[in-house]
């Protein structure tokens, strides 16, 4: 598939943040996160797509160059879908609804953050980063289900996930359901999924990249907090230990890297221009 930048900008041309503008060129019709967008897709009947990332964020790059900036992947976006950018260090509240949503549907958070919600802003699907055919594939037919007769189904999954998150007017931005606003049939299956995802040798969650992840940690501590699960608290321990003996945390000027990019916690992600730079060499 070919790739190229828009010659006519599109909406996100007009807004300051240095993420949304990177994005300005895109062949996708994006909206910035507003009352804009939201109304049109209740007035064209459209499911919305919101893609977050960052500046810094190399998959979110990739992704851009691979599906943002083709012209026929992006032409499917703007035949089925009113298409948002987020930029999260400008709007953690959006990201924060929306992560949590992903990961209440049983995916591993990360960005780029692509969720795909109803005309009234509820999420029924998401995940992170897809590759250019995958990516087609599941535009293609999340665009013809709500189209037909599986509209309805959808809709339903989402008014379920809003419901468990207490996010049903998420265009009001309001926070995801803190613990004890959980049903104890609800508190028991997030903390089974969470056990289910564990990587119980080398700490996070399975699999790589690694991501930091805190409000999970916070999440178990309160569990240990509040029920006695000796094993929440072991769980986080090790993550804890693991991301400050390995390479993600910066020993010369503190703090941690965004997130690893191999299962070991020893490979930080690096910025784009340093990519780039290691790349040419």
């Amino acid at each position: 598939m070919s790739s190229s930048r828009s010659s006519s900008p599109n909406r996100l041309a007009q807004e300051s943040s240095p993420y949304l503008l990177q994005h300005a060129h895109n062949s996708v019709d994006w909206y910035p996160w507003g009352e804009e967008a939201l109304a049109q897709a209740r007035q064209e009947q459209k499911p919305i797509l919101v893609s977050i990332g960052y500046a810094a964020c190399h998959w979110c790059h990739v992704m851009e160059r691979e599906s943002f900036e083709n012209p026929q992947i992006a032409a499917l976006m703007n035949a089925h879908f009113v298409c948002i950018k987020v930029d999260r260090e400008e709007r953690p509240d959006v990201d924060q609804v929306y992560m949590a949503a992903v990961q209440a549907m049983g995916v591993g958070g990360g960005w780029p953050l692509n969720v795909f919600l109803t005309p009234d802003a509820k999420p029924f699907y998401g995940g992170t980063y897809f590759a250019p055919r995958n990516w087609t594939q599941l535009l293609a037919s999340i665009g013809q289900a709500y189209q037909n007769e599986h509209r309805q189904e959808l809709e339903a999954s989402a008014e379920h996930f809003a419901q468990a998150l207490q996010v049903s007017e998420l265009e009001k931005h309001r926070q995801p359901a803190a613990a004890e606003g959980l049903s104890e049939e609800e508190f028991q299956l997030l903390v089974g999924n969470l056990t289910a995802k564990f990587d119980q040798e080398k700490g996070g969650l399975s699999g790589a990249p690694k991501f930091p992840m805190p409000g999970i940690w916070r999440f178990l501590l309160r569990v240990h907090h509040m029920t006695g699960n000796h094993a929440a608290l072991e769980q986080t321990t090790l993550t804890l230990r693991r991301m400050a003996w390995g390479g993600l945390y910066d020993q010369v000027g503190g703090g941690f890297a965004r997130y690893s990019v191999d299962e070991n916690w020893l490979a930080p992600q690096l910025r784009e221009d340093a990519l780039r730079q290691w790349a040419a060499h």
